[in-house]
């Protein structure tokens, strides 16, 4: 695969995505609530859609089509949206901007923000249950989802992530916060596209393996970008860490440091890609991508 054809694929994967997030938003999110026109506001205002394009890559490996996953990645958005618009609460990191524009509390108010976003998980778990296909893989969906969303996944990344704002983490304790608040729901992701596919369980252990370490990488560029980037590239605040006094892997390590560490994780998450071939080569590119981006 050359870097035009990934970033094709990359493109038209997240263009898939984003026009069956609107459809289904038409479905469980309607615009007579102002409940429904928050949450519509924040899953529809832009995003990398990094989760929804993992979904659909990791359904591809076995052979299956990508759109047989389409809203699984699509459902995974929803509970990702629903976690950033709690994130960006006052209670919480206090931020009042997101992907360019007013965090949803700013626009809509903080109650109907924290309703919006629950609506939002809701819905998520709504579309799993609708989905065209068998009710084992819904049923497995339901429970990948949960489980990474709940107080053994992100949640729990969240708890952790207040606790280390009064008190500085060590090496262990902020890896063991980013794999659940950052790394659970990029498992979920290669989990979700293969209870799509039905894929077989080696492929499935590779492709959690690399996603662990994918999403350690994505953690590790957005501590460096909250220091080296603008707010006008990211889209968000940035110095945001060093105001909530937060231990980050560049406090932990210095820049350099982050960036040799950064490395070390993308290096361990192509290796586990080494037995499943050249099928996963989007996967491979991918990883390289989240290692040099810039927002």
């Amino acid at each position: 695969m050359t870097k035009e054809e990934y970033r094709a694929c990359f493109a038209f994967w997240a263009q898939s995505t984003e026009a069956r997030l609107k459809e289904l938003c038409d479905l469980y999110l309607p615009e007579k609530s102002q409940i429904g026109q928050a949450a519509r506001y924040s899953l529809l205002g832009g995003g990398k859609r990094v989760r929804a394009v993992l979904t659909l890559a990791a359904c591809t490996l076995d052979g299956a089509p990508a759109t047989q996953a389409l809203d699984y990645a699509c459902a995974l958005e929803m509970l990702h949206c629903y976690s950033l618009i709690h994130d960006d609460l006052p209670c919480m990191d206090n931020d009042d901007f997101r992907r360019g524009r007013p965090s949803c509390h700013k626009q809509y108010g903080e109650s109907t923000a924290l309703l919006a976003a629950d609506a939002l998980v809701t819905s998520a778990f709504e579309v799993i249950a609708n989905v065209a296909l068998p009710a084992e893989s819904r049923v497995q969906a339901a429970a990948i989802l949960a489980k990474a969303g709940g107080a053994r996944g992100m949640l729990y990344g969240q708890e952790l992530d207040k606790r280390y704002e009064t008190v500085s983490a060590t090496e262990s304790q902020l890896l063991e916060l980013h794999a659940h608040k950052t790394g659970a729901l990029i498992v979920a992701a290669t989990e979700l596209g293969c209870a799509a596919a039905g894929t077989p369980l080696a492929i499935r252990k590779a492709l959690a393996t690399y996603a662990a370490e994918v999403g350690l990488v994505f953690q590790i560029v957005d501590d460096i970008l909250d220091v080296t980037s603008t707010t006008e590239e990211l889209g968000k605040p940035v110095g945001s860490d060093v105001d909530n006094d937060k231990t980050t892997f560049v406090s932990l390590y210095g820049l350099e440091g982050a960036r040799e560490l950064a490395q070390s994780h993308n290096e361990r998450a192509l290796h586990a890609l080494e037995s499943v071939g050249s099928s996963a080569d989007f996967l491979r590119m991918l990883a390289a991508d989240l290692l040099q981006r810039k927002k």
